[in-house]
Parts: C-alpha cells; sequence; structure tokens
C-alpha cells in the first residue's frame, strides 16, 4: 500500500517551478528512478515535453514497463503544505503515477497512464492555480468552485481580466469548509466579535482571501473594520498559539493540518456561519453549501454550521484527450480511492457520484468521455453555468450586495 504522503522530490529537469516546493508523486520509486534512469539523459541535452504529446494509445493499468523516452511529467498546482490541497494532491500524484517497474494494477498497483509521472506542486491555492494554468505552467490545479467559475468567465475577483475561457475541469473531489479559528480565551464567540481584532484573511492568491472578504461584506464587517493580516496556514496558526494573532480564516477539508497543530498547542473555537447572513450567502452564491464541522474534527471542538463549497480538479480545453481521460479514469480506480481514503479524512469523502454535479466550468472532453462511459454524467454536468455574485470590494463592508437569488443549499454529505 503506498504510503499517504510520499517523500519530497525535486523537479525533474526541464519543467520549471523556481522556489516552490514539490511533493513526490511515485514515492521512493519514482524518485530512485530520476535519480537513476533519468539524470544522464536529462543533463545529456534531452528536452522533456510539456505533456501536451498525445497520450493516445496507452492503456491503463496494464502494467508494462514504459520506455525512458516515454516518460512524462505531469503537474498540478496544489496549495500551501499547511492546508488540504497538497497533501491531497501528493496522495493523487502517489496513487496515479505508473513509472517503469511500478506494482501492476490488477495486483494493487498504480491504474495509471504507464510512463506517467504526476508531481504534486505546491502554490498559494486556488487563485494562484488558476493563473499558472492560464500560463501554462501547471497541467493541472485545484480550485474553489466559485473561484474557477470567476476565472473562466471574468467576473467576482476576476473583473477586468481576460475571461479563461480555456479552463475546464476534471470533477468536483470533495467540499471544503471555511473555517473561522479563534482562541477558546479569545472571548470571540460570533463573527460580530472579530470587529476590532487582528484577523489573517489568507495570503495574497489564495481562495481564502476571497471567501474571507465574502464572510466579513455578508456580516457586515470588512477590512477596515478589522486589522487584517494576509499570512499562510501556517504562520498565521503559529502567531495564533502565540497570542500575536486573534484568528484566521482557513477554507478547507477539514481536519487542515494548520488548524490541527494550533489545537494541539491551545485551546482553540471555530466561530460559526449561521444565521440571517449565512442564508443570503446560500441564496446568492451558486457554490456555497450548507455544512457543519462535526465535534472534535479538531481537539475539544464543538459542533460548528459553517459554509462549504466544491474543491475542483481542473485543467485547460488544450490538453490531449485521451491523458485527461486516463488521468480521470485512474483518478476514480478503486486502488486509488482506498489510497486517499487511507491517507487522509478528506480522502474519505471523494465520490464518482457526485463528481460532475454543479461543477463550475465545462468538463474537459476526455473527462466527460469518461464519465459517460460509466454512466455518471448527469444532467447538473456542462449545463449553462449561472453567474454567483462578485466578491465584495476590499473595504466594502455593506453586508448586501445584490445577486441573484438560487434555492438554499443542502447540507453537505460527509
Amino acid at each position: 500500500m503506498p504510503r499517504a504522503a510520499a517523500k519530497a522530490c525535486l523537479t525533474p529537469p526541464g519543467l520549471p517551478s523556481p522556489g516552490l516546493r514539490t511533493h513526490s508523486d511515485a514515492a521512493q520509486s519514482a524518485c530512485r528512478l530520476t535519480r537513476r534512469h533519468l539524470l544522464g539523459r536529462l543533463l545529456g541535452g534531452l528536452a522533456l515535453p510539456p505533456l501536451l504529446a498525445s497520450a493516445g494509445g496507452l492503456a491503463l493499468g496494464g502494467g508494462q514497463p514504459a520506455a525512458a523516452q516515454d516518460l512524462r511529467y505531469f503537474r498540478i498546482g496544489t496549495g500551501t503544505t499547511a492546508g488540504t490541497y497538497f497533501p491531497i494532491g501528493g496522495l493523487i500524484a502517489n496513487a496515479i503515477s505508473n513509472p517503469p517497474g511500478s506494482r501492476p494494477c490488477a495486483k494493487g498497483g498504480s491504474c495509471g497512464i504507464p510512463g506517467l509521472i504526476v508531481v504534486a506542486q505546491a502554490s498559494n491555492g486556488s487563485v494562484d492555480n488558476v493563473e499558472m494554468l492560464r500560463a501554462g505552467t501547471v497541467e493541472a490545479g485545484f480550485a474553489q468552485a466559485d473561484v474557477a467559475f470567476w476565472a473562466y468567465s471574468g467576473t467576482g475577483s476576476f473583473t477586468g481580466k481576460r475571461p479563461f475561457a480555456e479552463l475546464r475541469s476534471l470533477g468536483m473531489l470533495y467540499a471544503e469548509a471555511i473555517q473561522i479559528v479563534v482562541r477558546s480565551d479569545g472571548f470571540i464567540d460570533r463573527m460580530a466579535d472579530l470587529k476590532g481584532r487582528s484577523i489573517s484573511l489568507g495570503e495574497e492568491g489564495s481562495g481564502t482571501l476571497v471567501e474571507a472578504r465574502l464572510i466579513l461584506d455578508a456580516y457586515g464587517l470588512s477590512e477596515t473594520t478589522i486589522t487584517p493580516h494576509y499570512l499562510k496556514p501556517g504562520m498565521a496558526a503559529d502567531r495564533l498559539a502565540k497570542g500575536e494573532l486573534d484568528g484566521f480564516f482557513m477554507v478547507g477539508g477539514y481536519p487542515v493540518s494548520a488548524v490541527a497543530d494550533v489545537a494541539a498547542r491551545v485551546p482553540i473555537r471555530l466561530v460559526p456561519l449561521d444565521g440571517e447572513p449565512a442564508a443570503r450567502l446560500l441564496r446568492t452564491q451558486r457554490f456555497y453549501i450548507e455544512d457543519e464541522i462535526p465535534a472534535n474534527a479538531y481537539p475539544g471542538s464543538a459542533p460548528t454550521p459553517t459554509l462549504s463549497l466544491g474543491a475542483e480538479l481542473l485543467t485547460r480545453a488544450d490538453r490531449d484527450p485521451d491523458l485527461i481521460h486516463g488521468i480521470v479514469r485512474a483518478l476514480w480506480h478503486e486502488n486509488t480511492r482506498r489510497v486517499l481514503a487511507d491517507g487522509h479524512p478528506q480522502g474519505r469523502n471523494f465520490d464518482p457520484a457526485r463528481a460532475v454535479a454543479n461543477v463550475s466550468v465545462p468538463l474537459h472532453p476526455g473527462a466527460e468521455r469518461y464519465y459517460r462511459e460509466v454512466g455518471l454524467l448527469g444532467n447538473a454536468a456542462n449545463e449553462e453555468n449561472r453567474a454567483p455574485a462578485p466578491p465584495p470590494e476590499t473595504g466594502a463592508g455593506t453586508g448586501d450586495k445584490a445577486a441573484r437569488d438560487k434555492p438554499a443549499g443542502e447540507k453537505t454529505a460527509r
């Protein structure tokens, strides 16, 4: 059984990602493969294509060793190492990579395309991943559903930018919850208590910052009514534990490591998102779902009502359909789902039956072909998308942004 988190490897030559950490995708075998079998070739001037070549004719899970010249690398933009995207991305990369010498699919090994090595690359999160996809510096990336739709349509937080009409979805993976984390001894029990406090909203380029601004606005707050900070989750958690910060926003599938780490150091509380502001967000934000973080999701935490939204795996329309079909097929194979379930609590929530429900952008043709083949493509997939309300202007704080209505979301199944 592959480990829940693979050891880190350097990004292979020909895959530029200066200054960014990567997550190994085929565990030690991929690392050994890169060092022993590829170093001479790669340093000898062999240029690796950026995975845009066709994957036609490659069968899934055959277990046949691929020749060195057939190796392909596929980069997935994830998130910060203290969030959820990075460990989940590492598990996916580990499960669907299929370098030469891998255990065959039929014997519990990888069911990915032979010769494919997937690299989970750390990033700032959803917005950063979308921009890397736009620039072509990654082949796929995670993003929150609303961020993906705004990028696709040139609305919301992407107003003024060229619509990313080439953005495509491989499907929704799981629902991630909006979490506002405070110390239990900080006298913050509800959203109104954040006024005047020192709060981290997430770093620039993160989906957390996008959602934090929406939430503040809905509750009559803004960046001018709090003391805002824009920190990575790990740094925000450390400052909260030291008493240098009153709270921080985090969007992720619980338990998020940054929140779990601070909860192990000091007692924490999760601020509820409920009442009329939450109900209004459910009516006006297409991708929000009513949710509850269960008791003891973190040590000593109480059941907490909140809002969540889908985490999607995205790519570009010009990626080879056969390659994407093979990746999606490997993603939902029972071997991969077993690795995910064993490796992270959110891995147990991966459900192919929900993968195409309310996707934020059109499915990639390769992904659509897979979902049709297995009978999972419902009426909700690839339907014309209706825009959610744009996020508030920085510092607006009105709590009454006009938007189109939608039926209130159902509580997400966990």
